[in-house]
C-alpha cells in the first residue's frame, strides 16, 4: 500500500485483491441490506447466528490482536488474560477508532484477513468445527463467504478455547 493510501479506509475491493493475490478459496457476497451485527447478517443470509463468525479486535496490553469466534458466543477476557499471562484489567476490546487504525476496516465488516498490518490472530476451536461460515466481508453490505479452515489457514490463527463457558443448567 503506498503511504498516501496509508489512511483510506479498505474496502470490499481490497479485500478481494487480497483475496485474488493469495489464491484464498473465498468469495465476497454483495447484500441489499446492511449487516453491522451477527443477527443482522444471518438475517440477510437466512442462516443461523453461529454460522456467522466474528472477527474481534482486541487490544492485549497496548498491542493489536484479532480474535475470531462463531457469532452469538462472548469471548472471555478471563481466557485471554490467561493465556497471555496477564491481568484481565490488560484486554481490551478496541474501539472503533483503534479499530480502523490498525486493520483498515470499521467495525461490523471487519473480515478475519486482508488488514492494513499483518495482526497476530486467534481462533476459537468451535470456529474450526464449522463448515462452511460467513465473516466481515469489508463494509456493511458484504460478507465473506469461507470455509472455516481456510480462515485457520490463511491466518495462521493460533486455535483456543476463547468463549465464555455456557451457564450451567444446575446455577
Amino acid at each position: 500500500m503506498t503511504p498516501s493510501n496509508s489512511h483510506r479506509p479498505l474496502t470490499p475491493e481490497d479485500l478481494a485483491a487480497f483475496i485474488e493475490q493469495r489464491g484464498i478459496e473465498a468469495e465476497i457476497l454483495r447484500l441489499p441490506v446492511d449487516t453491522p451485527t451477527v443477527e443482522d447478517a444471518a438475517r440477510a443470509l437466512g442462516t443461523t447466528p453461529d454460522q456467522i463468525v466474528k472477527s474481534l479486535l482486541f487490544l492485549i496490553d497496548g498491542s493489536p490482536t484479532l480474535v475470531i469466534a462463531c457469532g452469538p458466543n462472548l469471548i472471555s477476557r478471563r481466557r485471554l488474560a490467561a493465556y497471555f499471562r496477564l491481568s484481565p484489567k490488560r484486554i481490551k476490546l478496541a474501539n472503533p477508532e483503534a479499530t480502523l487504525a490498525a486493520s483498515g476496516y470499521a467495525v461490523g465488516a471487519l473480515p478475519p484477513f486482508g488488514h492494513r498490518q499483518l495482526l497476530p490472530t486467534l481462533i476459537d476451536r468451535q470456529v474450526l468445527a464449522r463448515g462452511r461460515v460467513f465473516a466481515g466481508g469489508g463494509a456493511i453490505r458484504a460478507l465473506l463467504r469461507i470455509q472455516a479452515q481456510e480462515i485457520a489457514r490463511v491466518t495462521q490463527a493460533t486455535p483456543l478455547d476463547l468463549v465464555e463457558a455456557p451457564p450451567s443448567e444446575d446455577a
